[in-house]
């Protein structure tokens, strides 16, 4: 085995997240307490991967993979190209359903690469990480969450995608209503318009600027925090469903917005006691995570190899 990379396997977990928030379009994520676990090591040759839980059957088991890819992307970074791979994928979080399903896949990559060189730390650091898996996600939103925990304020600037975390108030209690059909990032981007009414840029503004402050010091504030003019409306037609759904407990009084691109719903506030969303969805109460992502040495243990929901409180 080629000296620049460890011998044996490395692990990581990475949380699910929550992009857009309402009207923190492309900017504004949070970390939640449901993980996917992902362990690798180098092989003498071939590409094997093994999933279980979600996506199970549906995913590649090669070097399609979003996890080796991304894996791919990072070693070429650091410039050492192991011979082979060995990838074993425990999902919980749901495919296609706006719960950062792809970010941690491409976050827990570019970790596990990193963690296999012998002075990746070194070559690629946490700035770099973060730049990365912006890059190859297409905007930061997700993967900072991911990486980072907590609630983030992610941007791009002249050198790439950069972000901030903050500690998230007491009283913020997510709550995911999962629908048991799934959304495309792609069409829900599709259906945005080039231009939206100045009006309606500026109120987003506002109230991006005040779920910055509902959600780390004042969750009193979080229903009218988390209005949205510039892409919610737009994709409602493709997701009637999850439209109505938001519009019942924003109509409740509860901080209800759109999961990313859809088609999950995210409650910033408990739903009120006894409200059934349907048979087509499942409700799922959720930690923040503060941690982001978690790396180790070693293989998956009986605990992270388990595919139910680690961290949901149903």
């Amino acid at each position: 085995m080629p000296t620049n990379f460890i011998a044996g396997p490395v692990r990581v977990r990475v949380p699910a997240t929550s992009a857009n928030l309402g009207p923190g379009f492309d900017a504004l994520g949070l970390a939640l307490g449901l993980y996917d676990d992902v362990a690798a090591e180098v092989a003498p040759e071939g590409v094997r991967v093994t999933v279980s839980g979600q996506g199970a059957g549906e995913l590649p088991d090669d070097d399609q993979h979003l996890v080796v890819r991304s894996m791919r992307a990072a070693f070429a970074r650091l410039g050492a190209e192991p011979a082979g791979l060995v990838v074993e994928c425990v999902n919980r979080i749901p495919q296609a359903r706006g719960l950062g399903s792809s970010s941690a896949a491409i976050v827990a990559g570019v970790l596990l690469a990193r963690a296999l060189v012998t002075d990746g730390e070194r070559r690629l650091g946490d700035a770099d990480v973060l730049r990365l898996a912006a890059e190859l996600e297409g905007h930061p939103d997700n993967v900072a969450p991911c990486l980072l925990g907590g609630f983030t304020v992610a941007w791009t600037g002249p050198t790439g995608a950069r972000a901030v975390s903050r500690p998230v108030a007491e009283g913020v209690r997510p709550t995911a209503f999962v629908p048991t059909e799934r959304g495309l990032t792609a069409a829900a981007r599709a259906a945005l318009p080039a231009t939206v009414p100045h009006s309606d840029a500026a109120l987003t503004v506002g109230r991006a600027a005040l779920l910055v402050h509902a959600l780390t010091a004042d969750p009193a504030l979080l229903l009218p925090a988390t209005v949205d003019r510039l892409h919610q409306d737009y994709r409602a037609p493709g997701m009637p469903g999850t439209a109505a759904l938001v519009s019942a407990l924003r109509a409740a009084d509860v901080a209800a917005v759109v999961s990313g691109a859809g088609p999950t719903v995210l409650a910033l506030t408990e739903p009120p006691a006894g409200l059934d969303p349907g048979t087509d969805w499942q409700v799922w109460r959720l930690p923040v995570d503060v941690s982001g992502a978690r790396v180790a040495r070693g293989r998956l243990g009986h605990a992270e190899r388990d595919p139910v929901a680690a961290g949901r409180k149903s």
